[in-house]
């Protein structure tokens, strides 16, 4: 017990020194940030049309995740104008820089020395560029200057599968750069290198040439260990150079981006304002301390001085996730503050499921057996499982999104899987630390109710009084859920999607004022014109910049005179141009791909844990949920936009942990004693009974801090807790009546009921279908 409490003393310590000492990184729509705008140009193999800037975007996106930016937004404007809006760049030169490079790495063979020019020298200024020859040959000069005759490329960057920066800590040849080659890269290494060992040591034909933008950046010498014709072998080589640090994890980051389709240049660069206001954020805020608050009460009110203690264990759960977002430098946006805030709400769960597990325990146990202390040791030992599995779960969605998916999506996962990791940790280490210091002492053991698992709950008192059979009507939820998604699934073909700017792009409209305008009022101003979804920022000194999804001209009209009335008549238009999505197709199919597979793994992760049955039921009631909530927002009207992804994947992680919790009970029914002979149905019906209440609580948890963001929220935030309270009503239906009867029907071979009975359980205590667990 000591241990653990000075384990949980230590790891609130180090959080809250983390969360004091390290600033945290705001993101564009609460801070702003830098705003870079690129344009691309035509180059001597490809034309800068809209398809090469949006092929163009994707590998600038890709360099961003790479200098560790996190929810940037990226859109093409035009056919070649790309706008970069990075938040909280230290050095905003260079990153202009880092994304202006082409990238474009080749491996030349060496032929020889140009003999027609001395050595480069650094009076001379810098190195010529390549000059062609009819032959397909260049001149460049090498890292020391030196000119020489490099063959055609037989090599690019897209043979490399991946570059890493090292530094040599043995030999004291200081940063590298360590390239691992593709399988065809591997072999076409191996030939250059084989070619140029053919020639004699010290001849500059022995010499390999890595360019890259035609810029010679390491030009090594075959070792005389290689053989003629057999080159280097094993897919793999070093990119010396004298580079420092910074330059060998900045060569490293271009060649695994990828290089550019076409050149970009940078046209301007300028500080952006907030996408929200002053009021939004302070009213957000607000209601996200009334939820917090109101969750808090609620889970005293039900479970008194433990709950009381949980909720103490809760703000260290803050805490923790707080730090570690901190020390990432991840970037805190409002809707990721919003989930941050919904996930405490969440986190109430494993404290719900250890209360409830104790709770049974101690009505278990005979009058002169009971005992808080055991029962509270009993309740953590028995829901460990059940609490291990649900967060297994997600924690894999979470490692899979972030490996393989990009943008706002790959930040979602690295929130998740904080949030996993610091629930359970203030769970089972700082929970249990202070629930055991509270059942130990003798004013809380003489008054049992005080403690909160005294007593069974009204919840489950009156599920032992009734004993609902709702398995033995498991077709009648089936048929109910087959239609709630048709109806659902019906809207988005009735009414369609309503797509959001980051999805379907629009037009950017961007004026100079003669005298500052608030961006505050020209929100309020725009959305009294009817454009309440416009996003308003201001741009430098005296710009104002309006982007909104496609309109018409009359409309934009509209929205310059608004504008040009805020500004007392003194606003110019000075661009007006049609946006690409920032959410591109890339984007999109990658972020796809990620959760396929993540569902997959979920999948193949509860078949072994329980049966494949179980896991398939848990899947087709996460596709039920989701489909179900996009439908409702399909007849409601209401934006899909990325604030609205962000509350999808929420709503997907909820409704696995709650179908996991009702299976892990299902499996240990099934294996207590006493099961044999009895249907798996009457199983089923008993482990749902029993998860009933912790379900619900901490379903309760979560709504009371949606419900504050709803009503008090306003923006977008209200749209995404309005898609999370409907996902988690939906979920808590669909695991007890969707995923359970659908488990019930693929295990009886479906819906065939077995010889051995019924699926109705006795007419008894439901208590009494679970073993004693003295």
């Amino acid at each position: 017990m000591r241990v653990r409490a000075l384990l949980a003393l230590a790891i609130v310590a180090l959080s809250v020194y983390v969360a004091v000492t390290v600033p945290a990184r705001l993101g564009l729509d609460l801070r702003g940030g830098t705003q870079i705008v690129l344009e691309t140009r035509d180059s001597p193999t490809a034309t800068a049309d809209a398809k090469a800037t949006d092929r163009t975007v994707e590998v600038l996106r890709r360099r961003i995740d790479a200098l560790g930016v996190t929810e940037p937004v990226l859109t093409r404007s035009g056919d070649r104008r790309i706008i970069v809006e990075l938040p909280g760049v230290q050095d905003p030169r260079a990153a202009a820089d880092v994304l202006g490079r082409t990238a474009q790495l080749t491996f030349h063979p060496v032929l020889g020395m140009a003999q027609d020019a001395p050595p480069a020298t650094p009076e001379q200024g810098p190195r010529p560029s390549p000059s062609p020859s009819p032959s397909g040959e260049t001149v460049v000069a090498d890292e020391d200057g030196t000119r020489l005759r490099l063959g055609p490329s037989s090599m690019t960057g897209a043979d490399v599968s991946e570059a890493q920066a090292v530094i040599d800590t043995q030999n004291a040849l200081g940063w590298y750069v360590d390239v691992e080659f593709k399988d065809k890269g591997a072999d076409g290494w191996a030939r250059l290198t084989g070619k140029a060992a053919c020639s004699p040591p010290g001849d500059p034909a022995r010499r390999v040439a890595i360019v890259l933008d035609e810029k010679v950046i390491s030009s090594p010498q075959v070792d005389e260990s290689i053989g003629c014709d057999t080159g280097i072998v094993g897919g793999s080589t070093r990119i010396t150079g004298g580079f420092s640090a910074d330059e060998a994890r900045e060569l490293a980051l271009l060649i695994n981006g990828g290089a550019l389709p076409v050149p970009v240049e940078t046209v301007e660069q300028r500080t952006v304002g907030p996408t929200l206001g002053a009021e939004a954020i302070r009213s957000s805020a607000l209601a996200a301390v009334i939820g917090t608050a109101l969750t808090g009460l609620f889970i005293i009110a039900v479970y008194r001085i433990l709950g009381g203690l949980a909720v103490l264990a809760l703000a260290s759960y803050g805490v923790i996730s707080y730090a570690a977002l901190a020390a990432l430098g991840a970037t805190l946006t409002l809707p990721g503050l919003a989930g941050f805030v919904l996930a405490i709400g969440m986190a109430v769960d494993a404290n719900v499921l250890v209360f409830e597990r104790a709770r049974e325990e101690y009505a278990q146990r005979g009058t002169a057996r009971k005992s808080l202390r055991s029962a509270l040791s009993a309740g953590f030992r028995h829901a460990l499982s059940a609490i291990a599995d649900s967060n297994i779960t997600t924690l894999i969605a979470a490692v899979l999104l972030f490996l393989l998916a990009s943008g706002p999506v790959r930040g979602f996962g690295v929130t998740l899987g904080i949030g996993v990791v610091a629930s359970m940790v203030s769970a089972l280490v700082v929970t249990r630390a202070l629930a055991d210091f509270a059942v130990a002492r003798k004013a809380v053991r003489r008054r049992p109710l005080w403690s909160g698992i005294g007593s069974t709950g009204a919840v489950r008192a009156r599920l032992l009084r009734r004993d609902p059979d709702l398995m033995g009507r498991r077709r009648r939820w089936l048929t109910v859920s087959a239609v709630a998604v048709l109806l659902a699934v019906s809207g988005i073909f009735v009414r369609g999607l309503d797509l959001g700017v980051e999805f379907t792009g629009g037009r950017l409209v961007e004026y100079s004022t003669s005298s500052p305008v608030d961006a505050d009022r020209a929100r309020d101003a725009l959305a009294d014109a009817g454009f309440p979804r416009a996003v308003v920022q201001t741009s430098g000194e005296g710009g104002l910049t309006v982007r909104t999804d496609r309109m018409s001209n009359d409309e934009a009209a509209r929205i310059g005179e608004t504008v040009s009335e805020l500004a007392g008549g003194g606003a110019e238009k000075v661009r007006d141009e049609l946006i690409g999505p920032s959410l591109g197709a890339e984007l999109r199919k990658g972020a796809l791909i990620a959760l396929a597979v993540a569902v997959g793994a979920q999948l193949l992760y509860l078949a072994v844990r329980f049966r494949w049955q179980l896991g398939a039921a848990a899947v087709v009631a996460m596709v039920h949920d989701a489909a179900i909530l996009v439908g409702v927002f399909a007849w409601l009207g209401k934006p899909v936009d990325g604030v609205f992804l962000a509350a999808l994947l929420t709503v997907i992680g909820y409704s696995v942990n709650d179908s996991v919790v009702v299976f892990d009970r299902v499996r240990e029914l099934t294996g207590a004693t006493g099961a044999r002979g009895k249907s798996i149905a009457r199983l089923t019906n008993t482990a749902l009974l029993q998860t009933v209440p912790r379900t619900l609580n901490t379903g309760m948890g979560a709504v009371f801090i949606l419900a504050a963001l709803a009503v008090l929220g306003g923006g977008s935030l209200t749209d995404f807790a309005l898609a999370l309270l409907i996902g988690i009503v939906v979920g808590t239906y669909s695991s007890m009546l969707t995923a359970a009867p659908l488990a019930v029907v693929l295990q009886e071979g479906g819906g065939r009921r077995p010889r051995s009975g019924s699926g109705r359980p006795a007419r008894r205590p439901v208590r009494e279908e679970e073993p004693s667990r003295a």
